[in-house]
Order: C-alpha cells, then sequence, then structure tokens
C-alpha cells in the first residue's frame, strides 16, 4: 500500500490499515545537532531556492539571503531548484505531515529516509495568493540582521543570528485603498490559469500515476490565517469591528478566486485533501470569538466545504496551534474533518478529543518537549497511543517542531518505538 493509498484509508476510519508513519518536523538546529551525534547524512537537507508562489516560497529570501551576497536574488538563484545551505537554527524542517513545498522549508530527509517514513504530502504548485507575486527587495542589510519585503508584499525583520521565521513589520493590506489596489493588480478573477506552472500538463500527468497525498490550500490560505498574515493580528483584530465590510470583501473574494483555482486544478487531477492554516488559538485558547466565527469565518468554511466535498475531496484539515478545544465544535459544524497538530503543552488531549468527538480525523497530540525528559516519560506518553491507533482516523506524530532540546538518542528511541506501536495495529 502506497502513502495515498495509506492516507485515503486512514482517514476514511479503516482500522485494518496501519497509520502513516510522519512528523510534523523539527527546527534547524536539531538536524545540526543530530547529525553530529549520529544521524547519517546521506540525501542532506536542501533549501528550495527557487521563487515558485507565495505558498511555497514565502521567507525564502530570509534563509537564503547570507547564501550569495551582492548579487540579486535572481543571479543566485534563476532556475536552481534547491541548494545545499547551512541550516539556520530557526528554520522549520518539515517532517512529512504537512504538505510541502512551503514556506521555503526543507523536508528532513534524513530522518525520514532513516526512520522508514511514508511520503509527504505535496501541495500543487499552483499560486493560490498573489498573482504575481511581489518582487522581494532589501531595505536594510546590517550586521545583525536584514530588514527586506517579502514575496507577498510583507516587510519583514530577520535576525541572522538567532535564524528564527522572520518578524513582520509592515502589511499590504491597511484600508480599502490598498486592499482595491491589491484585487485589481494581483487577484485578478480573469486570469486564474496564468497563475499555473508553464508545464502543468507535465505535472497532471505526474500526478495521475503518484503514489503520494496531493493537497490544495496550505500556508497561509485560511480564514483568519490569510487575514493576520496580509494585516496583522492586532490590526485585523481591531478591523472587525472598525471594518467589517472590509474583513468580509476580503475573505468573500479570496473563497471566490480559491473557487476558481481549485475548480481549474480538479479538472485536471484528483486531489486528497485540503489544509487551512488558522494558528487563531494561543496557549490560553482560541484568539476569537464564536460571534466573530460565525459572522466573519463560517459562511466561507461552508461554502469552501460544500464546495470540495462535492468534488470528491473528503478531508478538510485545519492547522491552529496552542489551546483549540473550543473551536472543535465550531470547525465540525461547518464541514472541517481534522485538526493538527495538537499541542499537549497548550492543554490538548488528543485521548479526550476522540472519545468526545469520535469523527475528528487526529494528526499530532504527542508532547514534543517530554522527549528530552528521557525513556521513561517517552514510555509513558506513548502507551495511550496505542488505544488512538485503534479507533483509526489518527496518525501521531510530535504536537509541533520537535524541541532543539531533544537529543538524537532520545528522539531515536521515541519513534522507533512509535514505529512499533504503528505496525503493531492495522493488517496491512
Amino acid at each position: 500500500m502506497n502513502s495515498r493509498e495509506r492516507f485515503l484509508e486512514v482517514m476514511s476510519f479503516n482500522r485494518d490499515v496501519r497509520s502513516l508513519k510522519w512528523e510534523f518536523g523539527f527546527w534547524g538546529e536539531n538536524l545540526t545537532r543530530w547529525y553530529a551525534e549520529g544521524l547519517p547524512k546521506v540525501l542532506g537537507t536542501n533549501i528550495p531556492t527557487r521563487l515558485t508562489t507565495v505558498n511555497a516560497s514565502v521567507y525564502t529570501p530570509a534563509w537564503t539571503h547570507e547564501w550569495r551576497k551582492g548579487r540579486t536574488y535572481l543571479e543566485q538563484y534563476y532556475d536552481e531548484r534547491e541548494q545545499e545551505i547551512p541550516l539556520p537554527k530557526g528554520i522549520a524542517v518539515w517532517g512529512g505531515g504537512l504538505y510541502w513545498p512551503s514556506q521555503g522549508f526543507p523536508l528532513g530527509l534524513d530522518v525520514m529516509n532513516y526512520f522508514g517514513f511514508d511520503k509527504s504530502t505535496a501541495q500543487v504548485p499552483v499560486e493560490q495568493v498573489f498573482w504575481p507575486m511581489f518582487e522581494p527587495v532589501v531595505h536594510e542589510d546590517a550586521e545583525a540582521y536584514v530588514i527586506y519585503s517579502d514575496v507577498d508584499g510583507v516587510k519583514r525583520r530577520y535576525q541572522k543570528d538567532e535564524g528564527v521565521i522572520p518578524a513582520a513589520l509592515e502589511w499590504p493590506i491597511s484600508d480599502w485603498d490598498s486592499w482595491n489596489q491589491i484585487k485589481a493588480e494581483r487577484l485578478r478573477l480573469d486570469q486564474v490559469r496564468q497563475r499555473f506552472p508553464a508545464n502543468w500538463a507535465e505535472w497532471a500527468a505526474a500526478y495521475k500515476a503518484r503514489d503520494y497525498p496531493l493537497a490544495v490550500g496550505g500556508y497561509p490560505c485560511g480564514f483568519f490565517g490569510t487575514l493576520v498574515h496580509l494585516i496583522g493580528y492586532e490590526n485585523v483584530f481591531l478591523k472587525y469591528y472598525d471594518a467589517p465590510d472590509l474583513i468580509h470583501d476580503i475573505l468573500d473574494h479570496f473563497t471566490t478566486l480559491w473557487f476558481a483555482i481549485w475548480e481549474e486544478i480538479l479538472a485536471d487531477v484528483e486531489v486528497d485533501c485540503c489544509h487551512i492554516w488558522e494558528d487563531m488559538s494561543s496557549t490560553k485558547g482560541v484568539m476569537i470569538s464564536k460571534k466573530i466565527f460565525n459572522a466573519f469565518m463560517a459562511p466561507c468554511y461552508r461554502r469552501v466545504t460544500d464546495f470540495l466535498k462535492g468534488k470528491g475531496v473528503r478531508t478538510i484539515l485545519v492547522d491552529t496551534d496552542g489551546n483549540c478545544e473550543a473551536l472543535i465544535p465550531w470547525l465540525l459544524d461547518v464541514g472541517v474533518t481534522g485538526l493538527y497538530p495538537m499541542e499537549v503543552s497548550a492543554g490538548m488531549d488528543v485521548v479526550q478529543a476522540r472519545k468526545q468527538y469520535p469523527q475528528l480525523q487526529l494528526m499530532g497530540g504527542i508532547p514534543k518537549y517530554d522527549m528530552a525528559l528521557g525513556r521513561p516519560r517517552i514510555d509513558e506518553f506513548l502507551e495511550p497511543v496505542g488505544w488512538l491507533l485503534e479507533q483509526g482516523g489518527y496518525v501521531p506524530f510530535g504536537d509541533h517542531l520537535i524541541s532543539p532540546g531533544v537529543s538524537w538518542e532520545q528522539f531515536k528511541y521515541y519513534r522507533e518505538r512509535l514505529n512499533e506501536m504503528i505496525d503493531s495495529r492495522g493488517r496491512v
């Protein structure tokens, strides 16, 4: 059974099929440490460098800024798909549990290969945000940081030593004038086919014989996520009250645009899932009220989930960090089918969620920080995973990027034990 078939069966709650072997991901600091502590370096961890779509390439100019200093982006990377570049400490390295490519992050191929992971979900190479993308521009290149404008039009500050995800300073949408300009220049509904790569026919032909899941959506596509990505968290919270018509227009237009894009994609290939990025929870709970959810987000969710399910896409997953317990019934009510990464450190209990919502697809839910506490604690937190696997509809992995404090031996013990549990459940 290949990874695509396995994904479809697991998400359909087929208990005869073993779950997928994936991780959410790791920090660049993890990989550097693990290579030094014994992880065999066979395939390497290359950073994608070619700018393809906002979904795939946002943050890429930051990760690659120092690679060939003094040359323009096109001079550095024209027609180069990826490069072996020293990993920044704070870059995410995907472990198969999310779609790829995304956010300029590499795949942890050596970790995936070592533990026999299933193939990662792929994201379609079609522009789902701005077409054309913004041209990256460096505004200030200091010793400790670089300030630049990214492919999504967001002005960001990247701290070189820390190497973490760049912090937003200014956003491309601030009012009706900026929104109307972007809508007219980069979100036109009559240019949908221009968002597709020139060799789309080759992609579509290859997808017909694929052995891995294929996704639409993904970061930063969401009904809260896209707003905060392009407007800023605090600004969005204020505009819900000060400019509700603007928020409604933005959400309505993006929803209509995604319909148009996905309609074209689905005419050529079968898609296995949709990922919706929100990050609308903190460690203390949901950042928005149910009233705001119902007024602004629920109508868009219902349109999207009805559309996708009508096209045969049965798995619609929401990615939100933090404590999202209150969100679960809201999301189920609007047609969402699954949730991840279920952060234990924020108070999420994946066992309780399964008992309360047996129809909810779940991924994650394993406490990443506790792996550093050693084998007895690993054995303890893995114990309920066996029961969860028997219920179906569950992919176990760390509840976000694995902590840099976890050694290679600790992660190796945890992952080998988890693989044994996965293999022992399911006949195929």
